[in-house]
């Protein structure tokens, strides 16, 4: 595991796509929490998180969208839905939505058939996404069951070992609440998590 700054990490990013491109697993903050992700159209890195956080693979993961056009390219959305994304997003929720593409994310990123667990949230971060131009996993830091980590001195070591890069906030703030979750895959959206 190697610990970078965000300042390392945005003066070598076309270094650091490039590990993402090729199934490295980062630790890095979002808007919301420190996360755990890997490039979400790689099979095995999807399967490298499950393993690492200790997670039922018959759950599903969330993952950052590079752009909401990045939604609406590969998910069906109902009008309503789309209301919602562009008033939330970039932003705290995450939304449960119908893949149509079925080629976008790794087939072992959803255990739900062909729907998934959208973000596009707030930061810096999410603009390096936007720049590798493919979805990425985002989860939080933890072991199964365990709260998650707002700071890297929270992280279980057990974790910290297994992954290959930790981005540091750089003193950027967490808010230290998990997103809401919202599916939008009904006619009327169903809040999930608060």
């Amino acid at each position: 595991m190697k610990q970078i700054s965000k300042s390392d990490f945005m003066e070598n990013v076309d270094f650091y796509a490039e590990q993402m491109r090729a199934g490295k697993i980062f630790i890095y903050p979002t808007d919301t929490l420190f996360g755990i992700g890997c490039d979400a159209t790689n099979p095995d890195a999807v399967a490298k998180i499950f393993e690492i956080k200790k997670r039922d693979a018959k759950k599903s993961l969330l993952f950052i969208a590079p752009s909401l056009q990045w939604i609406a390219d590969n998910c069906s959305l109902n009008i309503l839905a789309k209301k919602q994304m562009l008033e939330k997003l970039p932003g705290p929720y995450s939304f449960i939505v119908n893949l149509k593409n079925k080629e976008a994310v790794s087939p072992n990123l959803s255990q739900h058939g062909d729907t998934v667990g959208v973000r596009v949230p707030r930061g810096w971060f999410n603009g390096v996404i936007s720049y590798l131009g493919r979805p990425f996993v985002s989860t939080s830091v933890n072991l199964s069951g365990e709260p998650p980590a707002t700071k890297i001195s929270e992280i279980d070591t057990s974790i910290l070992e297994q992954v290959d890069y930790v981005v540091s906030s750089d003193g950027d703030e967490l808010s230290g609440r998990s997103s809401t979750v919202i599916d939008v895959t009904w006619k009327q959206p169903i809040v999930l998590r608060k």
